[in-house]
């Protein structure tokens, strides 16, 4: 089965428990296997998604900001 990656970049998170409450939403959407944060402590942090289908920019943008966080670019 092939994958689907899928990058996004998001403000504000600023450590561990951010990127678990992140990760968490994300792996909750229909077909996500895996979920890679590049965290930048207090700027923008770098979110690789890796899922069975193509997700669409608003429900990644719905969980990210479920978590409390903000989408500030998509660069699917």
């Amino acid at each position: 089965m092939s994958t689907v990656s899928t990058t996004v970049s998001v403000s504000g998170m600023t450590c561990g428990h951010c990127v678990s409450s992140v990760s968490e939403e994300l792996e909750a959407l229909t077909g996500v296997e895996k979920v890679d944060v590049d965290l930048n402590a207090g700027g923008v942090s770098t979110v690789i998604i890796t899922s069975t289908a193509a997700l669409s920019a608003s429900e990644i943008g719905e969980a990210v900001a479920e978590a409390g966080y903000m989408v500030v670019a998509n660069e699917a």
